[in-house]
C-alpha cells in the first residue's frame, strides 16, 4: 500500500499549445463560487437584495485574486517581480520572443484573505452595511473555498510536505522519489473541519455571540492550523532556510493575534455590534 505514487498531470487541456487549462485554476474558481454560494445563502436569509450580493461578490472576487497574487509576488519572490512588475498582474508572459498564457502561477492565501478583508471593509462603508455581520458570513464561505484551493495545490504537486523518513507517505513523481507528508491534504482536511465548526456555530449558536465572533474564530483556527502544518511542509523559498519560522508561519501570527482579539471583543451578545 505504501508509499502512494502521485503523478497527476496538473494540466487538463492545452489549446493550440498556448492556452493551458489547469486543475488548480478550475479548483480555485470552483472553490470561490462554492464558498460565495454558501455565504450568499446566509445573506439571503437576512433579506439582502441580489443587487447588493452581486456587488459584494464582485468586490470580493477581484480582491481575492489581486491580494493573493500580490501577496505571493511581494512576500515570496520580491526580487524577481519588482524587476518584472507587469507579470504580477498579467496572466501571460513574453519570454524569449514567445507569448504564453500562464495564468497566475503563484498565489498566497495570506494576501488573498487580507484582500477580502479590505474589500469587505470598503463595501461596508460605501453601502452602509454592518461589517462584522458580513465578515461572519464570509468566514463560513471562505473556509469552504480554502478546501478546494489546497486540493488544487495537490493536483499541481506543489507546497509539498517534508520527507516522512519511512515508506509511509506520498511520492510526488513530478518532484522526486521520496515519500512525503501530503501537506496540501492536511490543510484541506483542517479547513473542512473548520468549515463544519463555523457552520454549526453560525446555525445553532449564533444567538450567543456578537457579530464578529465567528470571523475571529475563523482567523484563529485557520492560521493556527496553517502555523502547525507548516512544520510538515518544505520551505517554499530559499531565504526561509535557517529561520526559526518560515514565511507562512510569520505571516500567520498577526492573523492569529487579530482573531483572538476579535473573539474577545465579540464574545457575547451584551457587547454592542459594530
Amino acid at each position: 500500500m505504501w508509499p502512494i505514487i502521485w503523478d497527476a498531470d496538473p494540466e487538463i487541456i492545452n489549446l493550440f499549445g498556448k492556452i493551458s487549462i489547469r486543475w488548480y485554476s478550475l479548483l480555485f474558481a470552483g472553490g470561490l463560487v462554492l464558498g460565495f454560494n454558501v455565504s450568499k445563502r446566509l445573506l439571503l436569509a437576512e433579506k439582502w437584495s441580489m443587487e447588493d450580493i452581486d456587488k459584494l461578490a464582485l468586490f470580493v472576487f477581484i480582491a481575492t485574486v489581486l491580494g493573493a497574487r500580490l501577496g505571493h509576488c511581494l512576500f515570496y519572490e520580491p526580487e524577481y517581480y519588482l524587476s518584472h512588475p507587469l507579470e504580477m498582474l498579467l496572466p501571460f508572459s513574453w519570454k524569449s520572443g514567445a507569448f504564453e498564457v500562464t495564468g497566475f502561477r503563484g498565489l498566497a492565501s495570506h494576501g488573498g484573505i487580507f484582500g477580502v478583508f479590505l474589500s469587505i471593509l470598503y463595501f461596508s462603508r460605501k453601502y452602509k452595511k454592518p461589517i462584522f455581520s458580513i465578515l461572519d458570513k464570509a468566514a463560513v464561505g471562505g473556509s469552504c473555498a480554502a478546501i478546494f484551493i489546497r486540493l488544487g495545490n495537490f493536483m499541481n504537486s506543489e507546497i509539498i510536505g517534508k520527507a516522512t523518513g519511512s515508506d509511509v507517505g506520498i511520492i510526488f513523481k513530478k518532484v522526486d522519489d521520496i515519500p512525503r507528508h501530503p501537506g496540501q491534504l492536511y490543510e484541506a482536511f483542517a479547513y473542512f473541519t473548520i468549515f463544519i465548526i463555523l457552520s454549526y456555530l453560525y446555525k445553532k449558536k449564533k444567538h450567543i455571540f456578537s457579530d464578529g465572533f465567528i470571523f475571529g474564530l475563523f482567523f484563529t483556527l485557520l492560521f493556527i492550523a496553517r502555523f502547525v502544518i507548516e512544520y510538515f511542509k518544505e520551505n517554499q523559498v530559499g531565504f526561509e532556510e535557517g529561520l526559526s519560522f518560515n514565511m507562512g508561519q510569520l505571516l500567520s501570527l498577526p492573523f492569529i493575534i487579530g482573531g483572538i482579539i476579535v473573539m474577545y471583543m465579540k464574545r457575547n451578545k451584551s457587547i454592542v455590534n459594530s
